[in-house]
């Protein structure tokens, strides 16, 4: 159901090569969610980095949306950056599968299926 990838490079480099990324594959950044700093405000400590990405392609938003307005429970799409056993890991839900929570959807299967090779190629450059 996720996607992983690890990197050698540190949290910063890693969020700035993801926003890169995100935007030479036609998607968009809409919010960054900073977890730690977030629980932090909430008065909870947090010791681990984790950052969340809102991205969203708007042209398969609109593909998917006009045909099962549902699905918007499950966008924005997100892609986790956190720290794990010393090194940064990139996470996402395979949005291919997560269609299926939403019953038979076999049109938009190909729209799901085209977003995930987006964000997995995503993840893959800001990795390297």
């Amino acid at each position: 159901m996720l996607y992983r990838v690890t990197t050698a490079k540190d949290l910063e480099t890693t969020s700035t090569a993801l926003q890169e990324a995100v935007a030479r594959h036609h998607f968009g950044v809409l919010h960054v969610h900073d977890l730690t700093q977030t629980m932090a405000r909430k008065g909870v400590e947090f010791g681990r980095a984790c950052r969340v990405f809102e991205i969203c392609n708007p042209h398969q938003a609109k593909r998917v949306l006009e045909q099962h307005i549902e699905i918007a429970t499950a966008l924005p799409c997100r892609i986790a950056v956190y720290e794990e056993d010393g090194g940064i890991t990139l996470a996402t839900l395979r949005p291919s599968l997560m269609l299926s929570m939403f019953g038979p959807q076999a049109e938009l299967q190909r729209v799901a299926v085209e977003v995930e090779e987006a964000i997995v190629a995503i993840m893959d450059e800001a990795a390297a």
